[in-house]
């Protein structure tokens, strides 16, 4: 049996944004145990050239919105990078979650030879739909997923591995 587009993509996006916004419930609740403000957690970053914590949820959220959007031909709903609170980056992770969710097989399935161009600061870039899912957007989604999961820990949350994965 094959795998289709939807298939490698929205139920992808689902589990592990849920799984983020699991390890941000915590995340939550240690800022408050441990009195920190939640500003310091959203704030926090692995190298002083790398993007915060808060940045890394907005670009996971946008990415599997974009992908949706992109491989099915639909526009995407504005999401501007307004979020200062752990309740607001929920609220993100909700609406995005919500909008892959409304996206159907139908509209995803047969995507693997559509053109998506991609306006970048270094220029254009053009993918063919599979493409743009395995070898652009999936690395990225998990680069930044893994990189907001790597800043908490670093910053003294306990949280692992499953946290990470979410359970089956």
């Amino acid at each position: 049996m094959s795998l289709s587009m939807y298939q490698a993509s929205i139920p992808v996006f689902v589990r592990m944004l849920g799984n983020l916004s699991a390890i941000l419930e915590k995340a939550a609740a240690y800022a408050e145990t441990k009195k920190i403000a939640p500003q310091v957690l959203l704030g926090a970053r692995l190298a002083p050239d790398m993007l915060p914590l808060s940045a890394q949820i907005q670009i996971a959220c946008d990415s599997a919105g974009r992908c949706a959007s992109r491989l099915a031909g639909i526009d995407l709903p504005s999401n501007p990078d307004t979020e200062t609170t752990f309740a607001e980056f929920q609220q993100r992770i909700a609406k995005t979650i919500a909008f892959v969710q409304s996206v159907s097989a139908a509209q995803i399935d047969g995507s693997e030879e559509r053109t998506v161009t991609l306006q970048m600061r270094t220029g254009e870039m053009k993918f063919q739909g599979q493409q743009f899912l395995l070898g652009f957007v999936l690395p990225n989604f998990y680069f930044h997923l893994t990189t907001a999961y790597a800043i908490l820990r670093h910053n003294g949350l306990d949280i692992g591995k499953t946290d990470f994965l979410g359970k089956s």
